[in-house]
């Protein structure tokens, strides 16, 4: 009986232990072992073995300078009060409860849409009416007008183009990017604009004290920090939404995504030159807020981590499929309206000899309860 009762982990030394225990690479196995007993529970939180599975899931993970309990700030100025030993015996479950739960958050199996919306564009033909806002768009036609984002005109077809976005949650897992060309079918041959291929970058954003810029705003490089780059993917010319699956899930620090378009492929019969045009762009992955949020610092690679105990991660990540609802008005929608209107006023006065659309948009239409919240 004593041998049944008895607590292998004692008989080891502490090192092998430690060995043993970092060797885990499920964060719900980790959390698990840390239930079993007071001896494992001990082993687990003092040898930081959550935070070492997470830096190496993710070794960005290793640039967090500290962590902030937004949701406890009174608690954690006191908590320094009393004696060293209890208040770092304190420090050491705060930071296990972080890393377990973020563990968590980082290998959840739920994906969803992740883009926010759209920053810039390193060029456009026509702005706003073929701006990069267009491309959040899943349908390339809205009513009877094309949504599109469309590049400026290059006699060299090597000439590259950025599209910059903003991401729902500032600390996202990101593993699959979606990119569709655009089919003018307004144009004799119905000709697609791709790239011959495409690269992505992650990051975050530096700008100037009280400064902010807007789609139409000249394009400036040096305001983002690219913390990852990606291969180059090749892009077919086909009019369909081609996937992009990261080889590995890739972990945004500051929530900005750029797509690079590299190499033209298709003259404009017009004017000869050569364009790059997109309908739709989508980015999978899932958000690890509202229970966690980060703020770079300095140098690039370091950041504070911000963590809410009280918040938790959605189990129903935003739709990919979902449909615009009808009875809602976006911006986007009032601007042409205005438009619309505004030619038909033109053209009441004599003052445009062009075919008026419709201007109605067609519709189509603790340790125990973590081990069980990975469970669910």
């Amino acid at each position: 009986m004593d041998e049944v009762d008895r607590d292998f982990l004692d008989s080891l030394h502490p090192d092998v232990a430690v060995k043993i225990l970092t060797c885990l690479d499920d964060p719900r196995d980790v959390v698990r072992a840390s239930s079993v007993s007071r001896a494992w529970h001990d082993c687990v939180i003092a040898n930081s073995i959550c935070k070492h599975l997470c830096v190496r899931l993710f070794p960005q993970l290793s640039g967090i300078d500290c962590v902030l309990h937004t949701n406890n700030i009174q608690q954690q100025e006191c908590s320094d009060v009393g004696c060293s030993r209890s208040a770092e015996l304190e420090e050491s479950k705060k930071e296990h409860r972080v890393f377990a739960s973020l563990a968590r958050g980082l290998t959840s199996s739920e994906v969803g849409e992740c883009l926010s919306d759209a920053i810039s564009a390193s060029s456009t033909d026509n702005y706003p009416e073929e701006g990069v806002h267009n491309t959040l768009e899943p349908r390339d036609r809205i009513g009877r007008r094309a949504s599109y984002w469309s590049s400026s005109g290059q006699s060299n077809s090597g000439v590259s183009e950025r599209l910059t976005y903003k991401l729902i949650s500032d600390f996202c897992v990101i593993t699959e990017i979606n990119v569709q060309p655009f089919q003018a079918f307004f144009q004799a041959g119905s000709p697609i604009y791709s790239a011959k291929a495409v690269r992505f970058r992650m990051g975050y954003r530096v700008l100037p004290d009280g400064k902010e810029d807007s789609e139409g705003s000249p394009y400036a490089e040096e305001q983002f920090v690219w913390t990852y780059t990606s291969k180059e993917f090749p892009m077919a010319q086909e009019n369909i939404i081609q996937s992009f699956k990261l080889p590995e899930p890739v972990l945004c620090i500051g929530g900005i995504v750029q797509i690079e378009l590299l190499g033209r492929v298709q003259t404009q019969e017009m004017d000869g030159l050569f364009y790059m045009c997109v309908a739709y762009v989508q980015v999978l992955g899932r958000p690890l807020a509202p229970v966690f949020s980060v703020s770079p610092l300095e140098p690039p690679g370091r950041f504070l981590l911000m963590f809410n105990s009280q918040a938790e991660f959605s189990n129903s990540p935003p739709s990919t499929q979902e449909e615009p609802c009808e009875n809602t008005i976006t911006p986007e929608m009032v601007q042409r309206h205005v438009r619309g209107w505004e030619q038909i006023l033109n053209m009441l006065r004599g003052t445009l000899g062009v075919d008026v659309f419709d201007s109605e948009d067609e519709h189509d239409d603790s340790d125990d309860d973590m081990a069980e919240d990975f469970d669910t």
